[in-house]
Formats: structure tokens, sequence, C-alpha cells
């Protein structure tokens, strides 16, 4: 997962203003006991940061990679 993948995830499941917060304040023992910013800073795979999020705020494992988009008709 790339980062920009990760804060879409993070933008489309929680809104780009609380998003940020999120990533700032809550913290995740999944991913040593850090926030977000903090484990994606320390190199932590954005993948292993999203689901460690996922797990603590409850997100449905069907959200955990983003929600359904319908194709567009041709």
């Amino acid at each position: 997962m790339r980062m920009s993948d990760f804060w879409r995830l993070m933008d489309d499941e929680f809104g780009a203003g609380y998003s940020r917060t999120l990533a700032s304040t809550l913290v995740l023992s999944a991913v040593g006991g850090v926030s977000a910013d903090e484990a994606l800073a320390k190199g932590v795979p954005p993948r292993d940061v999203w689901l460690a999020l996922c797990a603590m705020q409850d997100v449905p494992p069907e959200r955990h990679f983003g929600k359904d988009v319908p194709l567009k008709e041709r």
C-alpha cells in the first residue's frame, strides 16, 4: 500500500478533517504504542498502520480495503 492509498482510505472512512486528528492522536498498540503519524514516520508499512487503525476503530472487515466504487458505464 502506498501512502496516498493510506490517506485515501483514511479520508473515505473517517472524513478528511477527522482522519488527520485520528492519525496524530490515537495510540495504536499493534504498531508499537505510537500514533499512526509516528508509526509511518518510523517506517512502519502503511498497510500495517491502516489495519491497526481498523482494529482500534472497529472498521468492519468489508471496508478494510475501501468503499466499493461502481464501475463507470462506457
